[in-house]
């Protein structure tokens, strides 16, 4: 967004301009900042702001997080504001008060002015894992009902629906992975919440790896061994988000092999998620790894283009704006590789649209996503792909287009040309003159065949993975 667009909105800003405004700025910074980050620091806060955007207001739960938000995000989020308004925003710090009189949005912000006195802030809530009453942390909104189905994460998802219906039976545990922003915690978060819906007695928790290694911890520094227990031992549905944290922790790795056990015992329920396979863990004990293994394991793979439209569409419809359909396909050719970026794409484009009172269009959409088109553009081409590919398979980059057919030189000139087709705007023909005056339809064969297979074996689809984020850098 450029400073001229936006600075028509500050003359007449709307009643909804504050909101919409901080929204974009809590999406841009979920996309910027890694997950246990943002969920501990920037999510927790709520900002205010008058109609008229005079100044936005930030408050924080207590002194110690007010320091820390100031010294390490303040001028972050100072400068993300300025970029999505397109001029500067008197920001302030503040402790939170008990009955704020503004117009308050919760989640992000923060700024680099004075510190007002405020009311005084009310208690932290316990995170002690012994505390009386049992939180699940499970978001309410996160359900099988909001999650787009498509063949990227179809046998993950029947999977995970199996399991919320019947739990403690097959797919035990369930082992969901892949890259970020794909969906794995949306499913379950799914999973829960649909468990609760038909057994509301049920004792479910989810939780992020990181938090079980400072749970582990807290019980080794209190001596609290049996709270901890009682805590995790007891559950009927342990819902637990990137267990690859658990490298090179060898007290977490065996706490959890405990619970593990424990919860197995009781037929209660294991989901986990993580960025690679069971045996692509690395630094995890081998009789982890083959616990994980022992259920089932799913991938969820990048959403192919007619599922990203859906996604759109309806993500759009659920911020009460309609999406054209020809604009959702744009946007959807444009941002390939994961719903967490998709969604970061469309806050951008319902953003630029209320700040300027223009309607959603293909002309507006490149116009909001004109940084990352460009970057999109200057960063991948077929010629930087083929020299990854020949890279990574240690073959020269001449064999991808040379006349030899070894397979050891194809195999890898085919995933060249599936990597091609996915991450780049060229056709077939186009791809396949590239690919030293290659016919169309031997690179839609090549397309075909690696997507195929990437279904079904795991080694190529870990390697695709690592060739993608290389190539996104």
């Amino acid at each position: 967004m450029t400073e001229g667009n936006l600075n028509s909105a500050t003359e007449s800003a709307s009643p909804n301009a504050g909101h919409s405004l901080w929204q974009a700025c809590i999406e841009q910074l979920a996309q910027e900042l890694p997950e246990q980050q943002f969920n501990t620091w920037i999510k927790p806060l709520v900002a205010q702001a008058p109609d008229d955007l005079s100044k936005i207001t930030i408050y924080v739960a207590n002194r110690f997080k007010l320091d820390w938000i100031r010294a390490q995000y303040a001028s972050r989020i100072a400068q993300m504001l300025e970029r999505l308004y397109g001029q500067a925003v008197p920001i302030e710090l503040a402790l939170t008060q008990r009955e704020p009189a503004a117009r308050a949005y919760s989640a992000p912000s923060a700024s680099t002015a004075s510190e007002p006195q405020q009311a005084p802030e009310p208690a932290a809530p316990s995170e002690d894992p012994s505390a009386n009453t049992f939180k699940n942390r499970l978001n309410a909104a996160l359900t099988f009902d909001t999650l787009v189905e498509g063949t990227a994460n179809r046998m993950a998802r029947a999977a995970a629906m199996h399991v919320a219906g019947t739990p403690g039976h097959l797919y035990n545990p369930l082992f969901i992975y892949g890259g970020v922003g794909l969906g794995k915690t949306h499913l379950m978060h799914a999973v829960g919440n649909r468990l609760l819906a038909d057994k509301p007695d049920s004792k479910v928790l989810y939780i992020h790896a990181e938090q079980f290694v400072s749970d582990v911890v807290k019980a080794y520094q209190r001596k609290a061994f049996d709270e901890f227990k009682e805590r995790y031992h007891s559950l009927d549905l342990l819902l637990i988000d990137d267990v690859q944290f658990f490298a090179n922790k060898d007290r977490t790795q065996e706490e959890f092999f405990n619970a593990f056990e424990a919860l197995l015992a009781k037929k209660s329920h294991i989901v986990m998620t993580s960025d690679t396979y069971p045996k692509g863990l690395a630094d995890i004990h081998e009789r982890l790894v083959s616990r994980f293994d022992s259920g089932l394991t799913v991938a969820i793979e990048p959403p192919e283009l007619e599922m990203r439209v859906a996604i759109l569409i309806n993500k759009s419809r659920a911020e009460g704006t309609e999406m054209p359909e020809e604009v959702a396909f744009f946007v959807a050719k444009n941002v390939r590789s994961n719903v967490r970026e998709l969604e970061g794409a469309l806050r951008k484009i319902l953003a630029y649209s209320r700040f300027n009172q223009k309607e959603i269009s293909i002309q507006l959409a490149r116009e909001a996503l004109r940084d990352l088109l460009s970057i999109q553009n200057r960063q991948i081409s077929v010629e930087n792909i083929q020299k990854t590919v020949a890279d990574y398979y240690k073959i020269k980059v001449a064999d991808m287009y040379s006349k030899k057919r070894p397979a050891s030189i194809a195999r890898p000139r085919q995933i060249a040309m599936y990597l091609a087709k996915e991450l780049t705007q060229k056709s077939l023909p186009e791809i396949g003159e590239l690919f030293g005056g290659r016919d169309h339809t031997t690179v839609l064969h090549a397309v075909r065949k690696i997507s195929g297979e990437r279904q079904q074996l795991t080694e190529l689809n870990q390697q695709l993975h690592v060739l993608e984020q290389t190539l996104k850098g």
